[in-house]
């Protein structure tokens, strides 16, 4: 004796309904598992990276810049190169966990210190170039960055080498940034990702690479 119509009609609308919620669960956790690997987003609290970042400002950052990790864990399935000096990275702070955006100004091996706000790097000071009176230039890298000293340089560091796997991380604003001077070297593993560039300013679409 065949199902009554009413019967058969529940069974497919319920078959269709589950087959919608798979999909749907699919879908988000493949957009979830690209977000935790691949790529995210980061809101700006605080100036320490003025006036290159500011407050409010949202950074694109791209997880996979120096290598790939297991989803939805800490665990490497790969390494790239990098960080390198220079580079804008969001970072787990070291002091307590808190999600930081600082850039990179040491890698291992190198001779660092800071004086005035000024960088010094394995014998030198880094090359400031002036724009005007108030608009000063760092030159790191590859990176050409404004530098901020209006609020002065912050405390002096260094020199001291930094060890293995470590990182020296600072704010552009260097008289105003919870940094590296403070809490000390910043390891591999704990960088999070590379920022791309500012997304959004003030509400507003824009496009300001890092």
């Amino acid at each position: 004796m065949s199902e009554p119509t009413q019967i058969k009609g529940e069974k497919s609308r319920w078959r269709a309904s589950t087959k919608e919620l798979l999909g749907i669960g699919v879908v988000l956790l493949l957009a979830l598992t690209a977000r935790a690997t691949f790529a995210d987003h980061y809101h700006v609290p605080t100036g320490s990276m003025r006036p290159t970042v500011e407050v409010g400002d949202r950074i694109i950052v791209n997880k996979a810049a120096y290598g790939l990790r297991v989803p939805l864990s800490e665990r490497w399935l790969t390494r790239f190169e990098g960080p390198h000096s220079g580079e804008v990275v969001v970072l787990h702070s070291p002091e307590d966990g808190e999600v930081l955006l600082k850039r990179v100004v040491a890698a291992p091996g190198d001779l660092v210190a800071l004086r005035g706000g000024r960088l010094w790097l394995n014998g030198s000071f880094v090359p400031v170039e002036m724009v005007d009176a108030d608009s000063p230039l760092e030159r790191l890298g590859e990176s050409l960055h404004p530098l901020r000293l209006e609020d002065g340089g912050g405390p002096d560091f260094g020199p001291v080498s930094v060890p293995a796997d470590s990182y020296l991380v600072v704010g552009d604003n260097r008289g105003n940034s919870l940094d590296g001077r403070f809490f000390g070297w910043v390891d591999r593993d704990a960088i999070l990702g590379r920022g791309v560039a500012v997304f959004a300013r003030h509400g507003r679409p824009t496009w300001s690479p890092l």
